[in-house]
């Protein structure tokens, strides 16, 4: 029974489905119908003009997004638990061509202007120091808690204050919009967010994240930048295919919910006492000592152990009915 991660959940069927449908001689790359018409699929859904663009891994579109905003020069603020600054394997400097991360600090992974600033201040304006070009949030965070429409709105008015790009990472997009119930504009361009890396990989999806401009006059330059990384896929009527399948009748966000419900249940019952962080979208933090991860590995139960004392279950989409009442049944009877 697998808790570990959602990348591991399977593809949603439509998505199958959609990519069967695909499978016919069109153009290579992306100047097919449903690669072409991902600007206005996701135009209608964030309610202003957008360029999108398709990549293959949630790590790519992070870092081609921040090569967007920040150039080699200069440095991109993000959370020291950041999955830009621990998991992406130097991605980031590598993509910018050796743009420096300056590590914030935030309760639950999340950044406020007070943790920015408490950076930048501290930077002197000479060529001696690496000068601050961007700001990078996680929503849902690395810990599973969602930024607010007006907890982004004041990040973004200070990157704009400063002259700052804004970048959202959104892996987990889906169970941020979820837990919220707020529209995908009010998360993202409407609080200053320049580009946004949406998720689908983990939420149903196979093989496709996208990258969304607000500013559609920056994907020109991305388009280039994905080709000279290796990420222009011949085929790329695939991955746009399975985004065109996430998001019709919004199954990207019911995928997301669902998620979230499970992990609502399994936290409810751990108990409170046991919750590292507040459960907000798919991710659960518990403290369990090395006898009890023991215990529910026993019984079948696949987990992170995330520090010491500390595990990780994450729900995914189709998180089976019996493996979220098994799960939550053995954590009451610890």
């Amino acid at each position: 029974m697998r808790f570990f991660s959602d990348n591991a959940a399977p593809v949603a069927d439509s998505v199958l489905a959609a990519m069967a449908a695909a499978n016919v001689v069109d153009t290579a790359y992306d100047g097919d119908s449903l690669s072409r018409g991902l600007d206005d699929a996701f135009s209608t859904l964030f309610e202003t003009r957008v360029a999108a663009l398709w990549v293959s891994t949630g790590t790519a579109a992070n870092a081609l997004a921040l090569g967007a905003l920040c150039p080699p020069w200069r440095g991109i603020v993000c959370h020291r638990d950041a999955h830009i600054n621990n998991d992406e394997a130097g991605a980031p400097e590598f993509f910018t061509h050796g743009a420096k991360l300056l590590a914030a600090e935030g309760e639950g992974a999340k950044l406020s202007p007070a943790s920015i600033t408490a950076v930048i201040d501290l930077i002197a304006n000479d060529v001696h120091r690496v000068q601050p070009a961007a700001i990078s949030i996680t929503n849902a965070t690395e810990y599973g808690l969602v930024y607010t429409p007006d907890e982004v709105a004041a990040i973004g008015a200070l990157a704009r204050a400063r002259g700052f790009g804004l970048h959202m990472d959104g892996a987990r997009f889906a169970n941020a919009v979820a837990h919220l119930g707020c529209s995908p504009a009010d998360l993202t361009w409407r609080a200053g967010v320049d580009v946004l890396s949406f998720g689908f990989v983990k939420n149903g999806g196979m093989s496709a994240e996208a990258l969304i401009f607000f500013k559609p006059e920056l994907a020109a330059d991305v388009a280039i930048r994905r080709k000279r990384a290796g990420h222009l896929l011949s085929k790329g009527r695939y991955l746009a295919a399975q985004i065109h399948a996430m998001l019709a009748d919004d199954l990207w966000l019911r995928n997301g919910a669902a998620a979230n419900q499970a992990a609502t249940r399994i936290a409810a019952a751990a108990g409170a006492g046991r919750l590292v962080h507040p459960v907000q979208t798919n991710e659960i933090f518990l403290a369990i000592t090395a006898d009890e991860a023991a215990q529910l590995r026993a019984q079948g139960f696949d987990f992170y152990d995330w520090a010491p004392n500390e595990a990780r279950f994450v729900t995914s989409w189709s998180q089976p009915e019996h493996e979220v009442a098994a799960l939550a049944k053995a954590l009451a009877a610890l």
